[in-house]
């Protein structure tokens, strides 16, 4: 679980609510028609712009962001490299025995496919294709939390601008206007902390989420497709880590 994104967000909602509270007069913070222009209004936008099932699937996509455990890299290619052993020991059938110890989906279903008999092209194929659309999938998630953190502010300035034009109807009592201006500048603020705080954040972590589940299942990838064509423990861990920085390899090298 990446608890960096929860603690983040509570720390981060914890120390505004603090300098509200220790700079007085928080009451005014809470006004609900505020709130109601600005989450509302970018509720409103966003089904125009997508549609109700993306915007629905948004929830299940940041779920992942946060729940879903990436396999460590050195993890992975160790994996790699003892089922390219037993290959090469025992043949393609024996790594059936092996696929109940594999917890990922998109790892398991290469294996299976190896096993099966599938030719290298066919087992790229399908799997590139998967990686694919996963990589759509993420996208649209991203483009749609970019896309909500873009309206907030827009709709709290709409916000703002409603309740400018409605104080500036009551220039007759000047006595009310500090109050009106404060309570026309909640929706700017309502937007700008939505944005800010969750909206802009949650689609850079969903996009840094996407990258290295990507990485991971092209490992993969790569990793059944050596195996297929019957190279070596050696190739294959060679060939895996191609994807890592030279400064790491070292750190991730698998034993064989």
């Amino acid at each position: 679980m990446d608890v960096a994104t929860i603690i983040g967000i509570l720390l981060g909602f914890c120390v505004i609510t603090t300098a509200i509270i220790v700079g007085g007069g928080w009451q005014i913070f809470i006004h609900l028609p505020s709130m109601a222009i600005t989450i509302g209004g970018m509720l409103c936008a966003t089904l125009i712009h997508f549609s109700l099932p993306q915007l629905l699937a948004i929830f299940s996509i940041v779920k992942k962001t946060v729940v879903t455990k990436i396999p460590s890299q050195s993890e992975l290619i160790q994996k790699m490299v003892n089922f390219a052993a037993v290959n090469r020991r025992d043949g393609a059938l024996a790594l059936e025995q092996e696929i109940p110890s594999v917890r990922d989906l998109f790892f398991v279903k290469g294996l299976q496919m190896l096993v099966d008999g599938q030719d290298t092209e066919t087992i790229r194929d399908l799997l590139s294709l998967e990686i694919q659309y996963l990589q759509d999938r993420h996208s649209t998630g991203k483009k749609i939390l970019e896309f909500m953190g873009a309206a907030c502010p827009a709709f709290g300035m709409i916000g703002t601008l409603i309740g400018l034009v409605q104080m500036l109807r009551n220039l007759d009592s000047p006595d009310s206007i500090g109050a009106g201006m404060a309570v026309a500048l909640l929706t700017t603020f309502y937007g700008a902390l939505a944005a800010n705080l969750v909206f802009i954040p949650l689609a850079g972590k969903l996009g840094i989420y996407s990258k290295a589940e990507t990485t991971s299942k092209e490992m993969i990838v790569e990793g059944v497709c050596a195996i297929a064509e019957g190279d070596n423990p050696t190739t294959v861990r060679e060939k895996m880590q191609a994807f890592i920085s030279q400064g790491r390899r070292e750190e991730v090298k698998a034993t064989i």
